[in-house]
């Protein structure tokens, strides 16, 4: 974003927003990802440790779950490169 036009004060009101806005999302995806996965492989509950085949589905899902994440970025920075250059055409 482009915050040229705003002075000082109004361009890091502008930061804190957004980076609150970021730590929210950042929170948001991290509960997101450990109820999903728990919710898939927790499900032996006599012990209080993890089982070693709730320990590799966790890890499994962490896995996909972060990939899954950093290809919907890619994707999604891809797409607004796209637009921005379309705008500056």
């Amino acid at each position: 974003m482009d915050f040229s036009n705003f002075n000082a004060g109004e361009q890091a009101h502008m930061t804190k927003i957004i980076e609150k806005r970021q730590m929210q999302d950042f929170l948001r995806m991290y509960a997101n990802l450990v109820e999903k996965c728990f919710n898939t492989c927790c499900n032996d509950f006599t012990s209080k440790a993890l089982s070693s085949k709730e320990e590799t589905c966790i890890m499994n899902c962490t896995e996909k779950f972060i990939k899954h994440s950093e290809r919907v970025g890619a994707r999604f920075a891809e797409q607004n490169a796209e637009a921005m250059s379309a705008m500056n055409q």
